[in-house]
């Protein structure tokens, strides 16, 4: 977490959680959803901006965890703007040199695979449940026919628990 998120948080101890403003989709992109975004639906359906300023998206990244009920959020100074999951927290991306990394750049080691009725595989690593990138499934798919991960059958309602995550965080 930044230095200066943390020294915000010091300094105002009481400010309350944002809810809905922040989505993040199964490509790894964030988008900022304002009020009538909102009104006109529930994420993913009503996306809202695709943020593409390199700097913000840098800085939500750097600021992303998860609470203690598995909710993830981006600390904004004082302030916890909570995020709606379209499908887990993390998008791996697969590297050329067969590295796997977050959407938000961190290097992951991958310990399980598992694959859902839509065909959908993901990943279970050292920082948790995360979605492949969709276009990163031919490369996927040749880990798997080498027999470097055997997935697992699993639903898609199931990830959650599994992975002790919140796809829509809710207001205490």
């Amino acid at each position: 977490m930044d230095d200066i998120v943390k020294a915000a948080m010091a300094k105002w101890p009481n400010v309350p959680n944002c809810f809905g403003w922040l989505g993040l989709d199964t490509r790894g992109n964030w988008y900022m959803r304002d009020d009538r975004v909102q009104a006109a639906g529930a994420f993913p359906a009503s996306k809202g901006s695709l943020l593409q300023h390199e700097k913000l998206i840098d800085f939500i990244q750097r600021n992303y965890a998860p609470d203690e009920q598995g909710q993830w959020y981006f600390q904004n100074g004082p302030q916890r703007v909570y995020v709606e999951l379209e499908a887990t927290p993390w998008i791996w991306r697969l590297q050329p040199d067969g590295r796997v990394l977050s959407h938000t750049g961190v290097e992951v080691q991958v310990q399980d695979s598992l694959l859902d009725e839509s065909g959908r595989l993901y990943l279970v690593t050292d920082l948790g449940v995360g979605l492949v990138h969709s276009a990163d499934m031919v490369p996927a798919s040749d880990r798997v026919e080498a027999g470097a991960w055997s997935p697992r059958a699993v639903t898609a309602g199931e990830l959650p628990q599994l992975g002790h995550f919140v796809r829509s965080p809710h207001r205490p």
